[in-house]
């Protein structure tokens, strides 16, 4: 590659897309094979994935069922392509992007190891500069992002990481040769749902686990399992039904939300509804009834289940009750899913410490001191502290707009955007599942292709009536902003406090509710409508002549 000193022209595209996961590989499709564009996919690692190229940590599979984490666009992929579990693991996950980039053939414009450092818009050519850590630059007229709302790593700023004389990692930057626990004391920060996939198979390996624990949180088991080829075959004869179903929902998951509130039965019928819920597992457990995140009360009786659920599981009951002592409504946070998660503090080799009791003091060279002098020692520590979520990915990249403008500088109070697609003052840059869009709500696939296609309609409108650019406008920022605020309002997921909907796991991270929360379906409907109406809410930006 060229250093950082080149002097070439930069190369020539219709679209620059960064990413090659899921979102990044459809984008490339509907642009190069369906609209004949000329398109350029940067990828910083090196290979497909995306995110799950990086998460390959312990116990890391989907939450999604996954008959329904996969692409719906292609009759083909659904009859050639078979899952083998209910919850894929990410090597499976792996395996199924590589399988759909080689049967489009979309490796061959895929350009790997290769991070993007930056892009600045020019507003004279009407085109996006794109420059890469290694010094080579990109031009396009369009430039789409597709960098994932979880990917990028957050790492506490806890003193003392530095003399750290052990090992340690970050579950979304797992080494790909694995870690090996065996004979190792091992501290795990965070019960999220990575921690949660983690800490059994970790558990399993060492010599010793120590969970710290700030938030105790809720989970409902997987009940993972191998896929019959009942299953299979009846999901590939169904799948028409299955997608209008997700495409249909508030989550795009293929189950709809019952019409029933938690107060249309008796207690007794309740109980035996959450009980058929918890055998079966999954994220249906909220679909039960209509209020569950609507509804304080309502959820309460969800909530309430769940904890004694917890307060069996564990045999210890001062642990029992650091993990059933949760401060947030049921589904407020990301619901995780489990597979023996409350099991493994059973066992003799793990222990539980409430660092919200007795906070980290710091980390020493041999372990971790709490506020209260006690000294816990480890060989290795794994920080299952989660991402800089939605827009951690963005702003690591300097991204300039109209008369210099940086996506930090926009952003600074909290991200803005309209539909989540487009940010006012970047022209032409498309946030595929950004800010303000149902994105990680959501069973992450269907928003993706809702957003690719949406993007890829909207350039065929562009050069159809030769348009050389598009923006939000202030006035349709505004109103979207309230209108996502409203959304969220209308639930109780500002209730979490502690949430990464909000930004609160990143220090100094304005709080502000990023992802839509008006469902899917409603939100579908929003951008058909904009474009209907000649893409609403944008201003179109004619192209010029020169004399």
């Amino acid at each position: 590659m060229p250093d950082a000193n080149t002097t070439s022209p930069p190369a020539q595209f219709d679209a620059i897309v960064i990413g090659a996961g899921f979102a990044g590989l459809y984008q490339l499709h509907c642009l190069r094979d369906r609209l004949g564009l000329k398109v350029r996919v940067l990828e910083a690692a090196d290979g497909i994935g995306g995110t799950w190229y990086w998460n390959r940590y312990p116990g890391a599979r989907c939450d999604s069922e996954s008959h329904s984490y996969c692409y719906s666009f292609s009759d083909e992929l659904i009859r050639d392509w078979e899952w083998s579990e209910r919850y894929p693991e990410h090597p499976e996950i792996r395996r199924y992007l590589n399988f759909v980039a080689d049967r489009f053939d979309l490796k061959r414009d895929i350009q790997l190891g290769t991070r993007v450092a930056g892009a600045s818009f020019d507003e004279g050519a009407s085109r996006w500069t794109v420059r890469t850590e290694a010094g080579e630059t990109f031009s396009a007229q369009f430039l789409i992002t597709a960098v994932g709302c979880l990917s990028s790593a957050n790492v506490p700023k806890i003193p003392g990481l530095e003399d750290f004389e052990g090992d340690w990692y970050h579950t979304g930057e797992w080494p790909h040769e694995g870690v090996d626990f065996a004979g190792r004391r091992v501290g795990q920060i965070g019960t999220g749902s990575t921690g949660i996939q983690a800490a059994p198979v970790i558990a399993a390996q060492a010599a010793h686990l120590t969970v710290f624990q700030r938030t105790a949180n809720y989970s409902v088991p997987a009940h993972n399992a191998p896929l019959t080829p009942e299953f299979k075959a009846k999901v590939k004869a169904g799948f028409a039904d299955i997608k209008r179903t997700m495409h249909s929902t508030t989550n795009g998951h293929p189950f709809v939300i019952e019409e029933q509130s938690v107060f249309d039965v008796t207690p007794e019928e309740r109980e035996a509804i959450y009980e058929r819920a918890w055998a079966k597992g999954g994220l249906q457990f909220r679909a039960n009834f209509r209020d569950i995140t609507t509804d304080m009360a309502a959820n309460a009786t969800a909530a309430e289940f769940i904890k004694a659920k917890i307060r069996a599981i564990v045999k210890d009951p001062a642990t029992a009750a650091k993990l059933s002592e949760i401060d947030h409504p049921y589904a407020a946070k990301r619901p995780p899913i489990d597979s023996f998660y409350f099991e493994t503090f059973n066992r003799e080799n793990v222990t539980l410490e409430d660092i919200r009791a007795d906070p980290i003091d710091r980390i020493t060279p041999t372990g971790i001191r709490l506020q209260s002098g006690k000294e816990i020692p480890l060989d290795i520590l794994v920080f299952a502290t989660g991402f800089d979520a939605m827009t951690g990915p963005f702003l690591r990249m300097d991204i300039s707009g109209r008369d210099g403008l940086t996506l930090a500088e926009a952003w600074e109070a909290g991200p803005r955007s309209y539909l989540g697609l487009n940010v006012k003052g970047f022209p032409n840059l498309f946030t595929i599942t950004g800010p303000g869009s149902p994105s990680v709500l959501c069973n992450m696939p269907v928003p993706i292709e809702q957003h690719a296609e949406w993007i890829a309609g909207c350039i065929a409108h562009m050069r159809q009536h030769g348009i050389a650019t598009i923006e939000a406008t202030e006035e349709a920022t505004e109103s979207w902003s309230a209108e996502v605020n409203a959304a969220a309002e209308a639930t109780l997921l500002p209730q979490a406090s502690s949430s990464w909907y909000l930004g609160a796991n990143v220090p100094g991270k304005p709080r502000v509710f990023m992802p839509y929360a008006g469902g899917m379906a409603k939100y579908r409907g929003i951008c058909d409508e904009v474009a209907a109406e000649g893409y609403r809410g944008f201003e179109l930006g004619r192209a010029t002549v020169a004399a």
